[in-house]
């Protein structure tokens, strides 16, 4: 049997700690999503136009941006478990604030907050799961990929439920799903040691001097304005009720959730992870380049939409400094289980990062 074969029927065989996590990661990757089938509507409603409710997107994503590069910082002096409740919590409160607000411009305020919970939230979450996860690492990171792609293609579609009853039902149903889910991490997840050396906020500026993650960053961002482009601004010119954007969406997450867990590893075994990713760029720009020149038809819309799933933070290979293979989660994981054996150049370079990309798999340098 191969090993992501065994990874897959794993899923359904880990600990309670592991299954509260991933739900609470499925809920959080569900806002990312959850607004998008409501924003014609909350433009309608509040008199907005859609650049002004395209900021929902910009607030919450900046905020992440910005804010990761402190969660290694608090995580390693309060410990994962504390840094996960304290943006589980943040994210309750935003979002039922959101709910609450009677205006385009406090959403937007608030949204920005969700996204600051959020950040806390899930860089730390892949790591933790890691560490309570079992049937070894790679289990555990198809468990987080299989709980970020239900949470994406969810989202929308949670979002068109509850939107078609009120604009400000996808905001408070989160802040309950989210309740939830802090309740269950409190409850069902021990505390996990702090690292044993604390993380500077200079730290992820410092790995950016390593030609490889500084480009691999620069793309990253060139890829999500592209993907934010097309989450923020599809849903005004498909003219669609709440229900039909919901299910368009929900329809992009499932094949999101497909090719990053099952396609994904499959190509990159085959052709490596640089042909794949530069394909992978190569058909999206044709993807948005097409609904470009196909605005006025739904359906190509819609087509176009459903195909745009694939992500290049989906790839499992990423060599470190010390050329021992380690991946980028590989630090902050080794800090929780202090068992680290990579060279000091390749700690320094990663002590601090802060997102862990998603199919990497196991570090080389770690043992199991």
């Amino acid at each position: 049997m191969s090993s992501d074969a065994h990874s897959l029927r794993t899923i359904f065989k880990q600990t309670k700690s592991a299954y509260a996590v991933a739900f609470a990661c499925v809920v959080a990757f569900m806002g990312i999503g959850l607004v998008d089938p409501i924003l014609p509507a909350i433009a309608s409603k509040l008199n907005a136009t859609p650049s002004q409710v395209s900021l929902l997107f910009t607030s919450y994503m900046l905020m992440t941006g910005i804010t990761m590069l402190a969660t290694g910082w608090l995580s390693s002096r309060i410990g994962p478990k504390r840094t996960m409740l304290f943006g589980l919590l943040a994210i309750i409160l935003f979002s039922f604030l959101g709910g609450m607000a009677n205006s385009v411009n406090g959403i937007v305020w608030f949204r920005a907050g969700w996204g600051f919970g959020n950040a806390f939230f899930i860089s730390t979450a892949l790591a933790v799961i890691v560490s309570v996860a079992s049937g070894g690492t790679a289990s555990a990171i198809v468990l987080y990929e299989a709980a970020i792609g239900l949470g994406m293609s969810v989202g929308p579609l949670l979002g068109g439920l509850l939107g078609g009853i009120s604009w400000r039902g996808p905001f408070f149903g989160v802040a309950v799903l989210m309740a939830i889910a802090f309740l269950a991490v409190f409850v069902l997840l021990k505390d996990i040691p702090k690292p044993a050396k604390r993380t500077s906020l200079l730290d992820p500026f410092r790995a950016l001097r390593y030609p490889g993650l500084f480009t691999m960053a620069v793309t990253a961002l060139l890829y999500n304005f592209g993907f934010f482009t097309l989450l923020a601004y599809s849903p005004f010119v498909l003219n669609m009720d709440e229900h039909s954007l919901g299910l368009v969406f929900f329809f992009w997450g499932v094949l999101l959730a497909i090719t990053s867990v099952i396609v994904a590893p499959k190509l990159q075994d085959r052709f490596g992870s640089v042909p794949t990713l530069f394909g992978m760029l190569l058909l999206l720009a044709i993807d948005l380049a097409y609904m470009g020149f196909g605005v006025t038809s739904p359906t190509a819309l819609v087509i176009a939409i459903v195909i745009h799933q694939h992500r290049p933070d989906r790839f499992r290979h990423g060599r470190s400094p010390c050329g021992k293979g380690c991946r980028f989660f590989c630090l902050q994981l080794c800090a929780i289980r202090r068992r680290c054996h990579c060279s000091l150049a390749c700690r320094q370079a990663f002590r601090g990062i802060y997102r862990q990309h998603s199919l990497l798999r196991w570090c080389d340098c770690c043992p199991d």
